[in-house]
């Protein structure tokens, strides 16, 4: 007896929403491979920095790519996806570093620091699903430079949260500093996205990649 086929068809917003979500994981398995080399080299060392330190750092690494993009040159023979890179991981250590404190030492193995990594990345992951279904895809059409702005924003408000703190006064309205180190890790993973090479240069909202 023949049955019939059934087939289904995803609704075209799912399928870019999927898109999204398989881009955004190839993305933080990039930064992660990285994450854990580093760590077989260096163990968790991160460890010791307080979370200002990690922000100052963060801030550094914005910068570099803010000034690659006005100026389109650089002395280093590194473009501006490994410092994308390096604010997604950066940024997953903050988030590490605000919950757990810093310590004088190294109080993690390295399959701990690997949980703990891939813990904050799925949270990213989740929380950037959340947003991309309200916000429609909105990122796609923003240019690379924006995240770099946006990411640059955010850090001067995380100074001044952190500059509030050491004072000891509190923030009025604001969201914390864990949920902007997360909008930071996420703006970063868009970045890598629309930077890589597979990405359709009409859709990266710039001409290219300086270098």
């Amino acid at each position: 007896m023949h049955l019939p086929c059934f087939f289904v068809t995803l609704h075209p917003d799912m399928e870019r929403f999927e898109k999204t979500n398989q881009e955004f994981e190839a993305a933080v398995s990039e930064c992660r491979q990285l994450f854990a080399q580093k760590l077989h080299d260096y163990r968790a060392s991160w460890r010791i920095l307080r979370p200002q330190s990690l922000t100052d750092q963060l801030l550094i690494k914005a910068r570099r790519i803010r000034q690659i993009e006005v100026t389109g040159s650089t002395m280093v023979d590194e473009g501006i996806r490994p410092e994308f890179i390096g604010l997604v991981n950066y940024g997953i250590v903050g988030l590490i570093q605000l919950e757990r404190g810093f310590s004088d030492s190294v109080d993690v193995d390295n399959a701990e620091a690997l949980a703990l990594y891939d813990r904050f990345a799925r949270q990213a992951l989740e929380l950037m699903k959340r947003k991309n279904h309200d916000y429609d895809e909105a990122w796609r059409s923003m240019r690379v430079s924006s995240y770099t702005d946006l990411i640059l924003t955010k850090l001067e408000r995380v100074k001044e949260m952190e500059d509030l703190q050491m004072s000891g006064q509190q923030t009025k309205v604001s969201e914390g500093i864990d949920a902007n180190y997360m909008d930071i890790i996420n703006y970063a993973v868009f970045g890598l996205i629309k930077l890589s090479p597979n990405e359709d240069l009409s859709q990266r909202g710039e001409a290219q990649e300086k270098k």
